[in-house]
């Protein structure tokens, strides 16, 4: 291929790549302010004339279904990625500091976590929670998204920490600081990218999480957002306007936080690639 040929083709590629993508958010968008029928004769159409109804009747349902959501969305997602950052980073940099073989092993195990679907051992952590008195609530979901989401954690930070000097421990150290406090003060405020990185994956992949609330939450415990779209639609559903202003807010808040931490978050994923 010559290269007046790479000049056009690699922006073509990416073009149609990136309309690809975008097709699914342009049908969201543009179905949001059409009226139902509008929607099912022209659902490629522009919205002539818009309309917010559709945004009206999800938020002003009698059932609250999306707030009750947006309410167990935030509580959950909020409590675990802040522990999951706050454990996988302590053990992260443990692990990463640690030369003997059991360290090595452990890495190698919180990896093999990240090879099992969530699918698979959905069962066992019913039976877990069930045996706990966990089951069906909320504090049970967090459990499981803690336990689940930690090797991915420890794996960013620990890439992470290999590039911050032992140095500056040891600095601390000869300060008075104590490990604990050294690790806090010293080596987590440089793991901000790390940090971001884990954040947004994981606050991404905990909110649009379907099964996991379904299953471990039940019918009596309240709902997520993406458990509540698959309440809204209901067996003989017609209305189609409102299942889609209820994707479009059920996405707002997580687009939101992801525009919020971007900056940090290619510098944490590559920033252990480098060192050894």
């Amino acid at each position: 291929m010559t290269t007046a040929t790479r000049t056009w083709v690699r922006p073509l590629a990416a073009s149609l790549a990136g309309l690809l993508f975008f097709l699914p958010i342009y049908l969201v968008l543009v179905n949001v302010f059409k009226n139902g029928p509008d929607i099912v004769a022209h659902p490629v159409g522009l919205p002539v004339p818009p309309t917010v109804d559709n945004v009206d009747s999800v938020l002003s349902r009698p059932d609250r279904l999306f707030w009750y959501g947006l309410v167990n969305s935030t509580e959950v997602t909020v409590i675990s990625i802040l522990v999951v950052t706050a454990l996988s980073a302590m053990l992260g940099h443990y692990l990463a500091r640690s030369a003997g073989a059991l360290a090595k092993i452990a890495m190698v195990v919180l990896l093999c976590g990240l090879m099992v679907p969530p699918a698979v051992i959905l069962t066992p952590i019913t039976e877990v929670l069930r045996t706990l008195g966990l089951m069906g609530t909320v504090p049970g979901l967090i459990l499981a998204y803690v336990g689940y989401y930690m090797p991915f954690g420890v794996l960013v930070f620990a890439g992470f920490v290999k590039t911050i000097p032992r140095e500056l421990e040891e600095s601390a150290a000869l300060d008075g600081a104590g490990a604990f406090r050294a690790f806090w003060q010293v080596v987590f405020p440089l793991m901000r990218p790390a940090s971001a990185s884990v954040l947004i994956f994981l606050g991404v992949w905990i909110w649009n999480d379907f099964l996991n609330p379904l299953i471990i939450l039940g019918p009596d415990a309240g709902t997520t957002v993406t458990v509540g779209i698959y309440r809204a639609i209901g067996e003989h559903q017609a209305d189609f306007g409102s299942v889609f202003a209820f994707m479009f807010l059920a996405t707002l808040p997580v687009l939101v936080f992801y525009l919020a931490f971007q900056k940090q978050f290619v510098k944490g994923l590559t920033g252990g690639a480098t060192k050894g």
